[in-house]
């Protein structure tokens, strides 16, 4: 049986893993550094996070900090491209649904346990 969108968002705010990487996501408006930093994002597991700076040196802009968080703040599907793995070196950062939906969607993924298979690593090339 095939999940829809909608299910496994269902099921992920209720706390289990979900892949969404299997959901195709249209970026054929945005620039290539946008799109470059939003399909890496897509790579971040669950449960972790990674800086702006990390985020940028994972795609060949070390210097562009500051750009991939105008990029983040672009993505047309949070939570399917996770974009609320993404924190600031000295705090949390923005997100479009502002930085208490951040924290709880960060607090969602780590009182999860259960889900530690999911959880080794950071972010995968």
């Amino acid at each position: 049986m095939k999940c829809n969108l909608i299910d496994d968002l269902i099921r992920y705010l209720s706390g289990e893993v979900v892949d969404f990487s299997v959901y195709e996501v249209d970026l054929s408006g945005f620039t290539d550094f946008e799109r470059d930093v939003l399909c890496e994002t897509r790579k971040i597991r669950y449960g972790t996070v990674v800086t702006y700076s990390e985020l940028a040196a994972s795609i060949g802009k070390p210097n562009a900090a500051r750009a991939v968080g105008n990029a983040l703040s672009k993505n047309p599907l949070p939570i399917a491209i996770p974009c609320h793995r993404v924190v600031s070196k000295g705090g949390i950062g923005g997100y479009a649904f502002g930085i208490e939906a951040k924290r709880r969607l960060l607090k969602l993924e780590n009182q999860n346990p259960g889900n530690a298979a999911a959880t080794r690593g950071t972010h995968d090339k």
